[in-house]
């Protein structure tokens, strides 16, 4: 068994790395426990030296005090900093509104607001759970075929690894004994060319497969002939709309144009209604999600019950 465990013993430490990972417990306490945990095997079985954990607060030492890999915390705090304040949304937003009349013009958006997130966080984790979460539920509610939806978002996420401030170039950069600035200057224009390919990939899809994309912008197309707002004035029965005023991907000014269309319009527009939960993001009534809100779907829930009842449609 000892000699199995010896010839096989960088699988092992693979696999036990693994197995922490699914535990759930954070990656880097998962990297340590491996480390320690096969390193005392390595020493039982005669692999290793008891010599090297006698180095390893010296090791821990000299990585702390390493100037260079500093700037990998302080570049995760300015992911988060842009996650909680929301800036990447009000960005895809306004990129969005750039290019909506653009077939695909909101895939491009994510993948220019992607490229400017790794421009500035370098954390490929922080970019595309950002860019999941604000635009995913956006480009599948405007139509856009679910692969290319995430593999755009996927795509542009990963561009953190590539355009600097990469932190995998700092760390690289570290290991090799080069410059940090050398490794970027090498990397920009790659990173700048590979954003070119995501762009020419996407007009081209575009072109051969329209129906894959949809359009932020309310343009008349042939497979959009007339928008909501196109008909409110003309509903033949009363509507009622449940919004969430927090939601990236319907602006205020829309909402207040919908409630103006729907007062000057026919009976059954001016007997419409339209309820706005202010702090309320995308989703909120979904309860299998994390932008679910307890209060404001409980309250749309009622109110979308005692609608349909004083319509004679629910008992």
């Amino acid at each position: 068994m000892t000699a199995l465990i010896a010839a096989n013993f960088v699988p092992l430490l693979f696999a036990g790395l693994f197995c922490f990972l699914l535990t759930g417990i954070p990656v880097a306490f998962g990297l340590a426990a491996t480390g320690l945990l096969f390193g005392f095997i390595g020493m039982e079985l005669g692999l290793f030296s008891t010599n090297l954990f006698q180095a390893l607060p010296l090791r821990v030492f000299n990585i702390m005090s390493n100037e260079t890999l500093l700037a990998i915390p302080f570049f995760t705090f300015m992911g988060i900093i842009l996650e909680r304040s929301r800036m990447a949304e009000d960005l895809l937003e306004t990129v969005g509104q750039v290019f909506g009349p653009v077939r695909g013009g909101l895939a491009i958006a994510v993948i220019l607001v992607g490229a400017l997130l790794a421009a500035t966080t370098g954390v490929v984790a922080a970019a595309v759970i950002s860019m999941g979460l604000i635009s995913l539920p956006i480009m599948l509610r405007y139509g856009y075929n679910r692969t290319i939806a995430t593999g755009t978002i996927t795509a542009s996420g990963t561009l953190a690894q590539a355009i600097p401030p990469s932190l995998v170039l700092i760390v690289l950069a570290d290991q090799m004994g080069r410059s940090v600035g050398d490794m970027y200057a090498g990397a920009l224009l790659p990173g700048l060319l590979l954003v070119g390919l995501y762009l020419t990939f996407i007009l081209v899809v575009a072109l051969v497969k329209p129906a894959w994309y949809g359009q932020l912008a309310g343009d008349v197309s042939a497979l959009t002939p007339r928008h909501p707002l196109d008909i409110a004035g003309g509903l033949q029965c009363p509507v009622l709309g449940l919004y969430a005023g927090d939601d990236a991907g319907i602006a205020p000014d829309t909402v207040r144009r919908m409630q103006a269309a729907l007062a000057a319009g026919g009976a059954a527009s001016r007997a419409s209604q339209i309820v706005v939960y202010p702090d309320a993001p995308h989703a909120f009534h979904a309860d299998y999600r994390p932008s679910y809100r307890k209060q404001a779907a409980e309250d749309g829930w009622r109110r979308c019950l005692n609608w349909l009842r004083s319509h004679g449609v629910a008992p």
